[in-house]
């Protein structure tokens, strides 16, 4: 079976800070087809988060398949507060690359 990394079929994927306790992310798509693939495969859900970051579920606050956008967005709660001692990204915009390679069947 052919994939595709998720990275070739998303317009935009990307991480940023929700306050200061939450790091959220987007996955946005230019077409609904492309849209529709991901959220068919099961390649990008709750449990493959946690799975993929290595936290627990209970870490995920949010996790919304938003079709009018063709969007797939989720929040993490930070293990550290931005800007305090052991926080490696105040802006939580370093956070988005493990989701670059994620396969996605044809």
């Amino acid at each position: 079976m052919s994939t595709q990394k998720l990275h070739e079929l998303a317009k935009t994927i990307r991480s940023k800070n929700a306050g200061v306790n939450k790091i959220t992310f987007d996955i946005i798509f230019r077409e609904a087809a492309q849209y529709e693939r991901v959220k068919r495969s099961g390649a990008v859900t709750r449990e493959r988060v946690a799975a993929l970051y290595r936290i627990p579920l209970e870490r995920i606050s949010d996790f919304v398949e938003y079709d009018p956008a063709y969007a797939i967005k989720f929040t993490i709660y930070r293990r550290h507060p931005s800007g305090c001692a052991g926080d490696a990204d105040i802006f939580g915009a370093q956070q988005y690359a493990p989701l670059l390679d994620i396969d996605i069947p044809a």
